[in-house]
């Protein structure tokens, strides 16, 4: 596994680290939309280096599994980004979404620059002060730190299997609903 820190972020590139839960999940709504270039699953955010996913379910590590985003800020925002991710998971529940629990599964936001930490910052306001969720978020909004890419394995997870029960039960209903909500944003 190797570690980066890169902060690749160019005119028609810019990158977000999210942890909502199961990467699984984040990776394959992600995937879909008009101007993401990659998604790729990780860890970050703990204190092990090089860790693994049976270091990360063990609870440990401090890690939280993540999706970091590539993608292109002329053709979907930073904010929209988000927008996305605050659909598809529970940002209300501390290191919990469903019946995944640790602190691997918490809601965070790591920043990748001055305008992320603004941006995350008012759309955590915004939504607590619209009581979108009826409780307040836990979402925490944290400088982007060293990340791990998860293992081959975890990479188009969905994608690969579709049919794996826990895809059909928790995956699938998360696609499903970004498709519809989302559905001007979605590659054609």
């Amino acid at each position: 596994m190797t570690e980066s820190n890169t902060n690749n972020t160019t005119a028609n590139s810019e990158i977000a680290t999210l942890g909502g839960g199961c990467f699984w999940c984040l990776e394959a709504v992600f995937d879909k939309l008009n101007g993401v270039t990659s998604v790729e699953s990780g860890y970050t955010g703990g204190q092990t280096t090089n860790p693994t996913y049976a270091d990360i379910c063990t609870g440990t590590t401090g890690h939280a599994e993540v999706v970091r985003i590539n993608f292109n800020p002329s053709v979907i925002s930073f904010r929209e980004i988000l927008d996305v991710f605050f659909t598809i998971h529970d940002p209300t529940t501390l290191n919990r979404q469903g019946n995944d629990r640790g602190t691997q599964y918490r809601s965070v936001i790591y920043y990748h620059s001055t305008e992320q930490k603004e941006t995350a910052e008012k759309v955590v306001a915004e939504l607590n002060q619209a009581n979108e969720w009826g409780s307040p978020l836990v979402t925490e909004v944290m400088p982007e730190v060293t990340y791990y890419p998860a293992e081959d394995y975890h990479q188009e997870y969905f994608e690969h299997h579709p049919n794996q029960p826990y895809c059909m039960a928790v995956v699938a209903p998360k696609v499903a609903k970004a498709n519809e909500k989302f559905a001007k944003k979605l590659k054609r």
